[in-house]
């Protein structure tokens, strides 16, 4: 693990954006006029909490819903941020990713013992048969370890390929003096990041689903 003084401090601006965001969302809300930023801030958090109740029980669900909410946020400005001149995002470090991926699963872990209790929870780690034990544990130790280079690799490839099409390919980087082949794959990034956010929050969604579920 590497400290990274950078990717600490972008964090942290990262975190005084998500609380300007929340606050500027929040601060007047009304049902007859409500503010576009209101809208988009509803519609964001009423579409992830339809995909918990559609993945686990609603009530189960409910404690669930305003974590996978920060989570897609912080994620979504991390890897929007580093679009910006001299910024980088966040996510573009695995340190951030990988302790991410660790909070998650913790976060399944207390999830599964809450409402299964210990070892309603641990009995899933013998089945079907006890010989399965290594595999569910090499199982469950993946899920931190892809979570996290998923989103890692996604988000630096997207940091680093413009300077590479650009350095690599004579013709792109002349034309408009590389100002096309940046838009081009500026708005593509604007995609991954968004696309990338969903995919760790859907994962979360669906891990702790299964943790709760019951078993048929």
């Amino acid at each position: 693990m590497d400290f990274n003084v950078k990717t600490i401090v972008m964090t942290w601006l990262v975190m005084a954006l998500l609380i300007l965001f929340s606050w500027a969302a929040t601060r007047n809300l009304s049902l007859r006029e409500p503010k576009r930023l209101q809208v988009v801030f509803e519609m964001l958090y009423e579409g992830i909490r339809d995909l918990v109740r559609a993945n686990m029980d609603p009530v189960k669900g409910a404690p669930l819903v305003n974590i996978v909410v920060t989570l897609f946020l912080f994620i979504l400005f991390s890897n929007l941020i580093g679009l910006f001149p001299s910024m980088m995002s966040p996510t573009a470090d695995y340190n951030t990713t990988f302790g991410l991926a660790v909070t998650v699963i913790i976060l399944v872990q207390y999830f599964g013992i809450r409402y299964k209790g210990t070892g309603g929870y641990l009995k899933h780690f013998v089945q079907p048969f006890v010989l399965f034990l290594p595999i569910n544990i090499v199982e469950e130790l993946a899920k931190p370890i892809t979570l996290a280079f998923r989103l890692y690799g996604n988000i630096f490839a997207g940091e680093v390929l413009v300077a590479v099409l650009l350095g690599m390919i004579p013709i792109t980087a002349d034309l408009l003096g590389g100002f096309l082949a940046s838009i081009i794959w500026l708005g593509f990034s604007v995609f991954v990041g968004f696309i990338q956010a969903f995919i760790f929050t859907m994962l979360t969604i669906a891990y702790v689903s299964m943790a709760v579920g019951s078993e048929h």
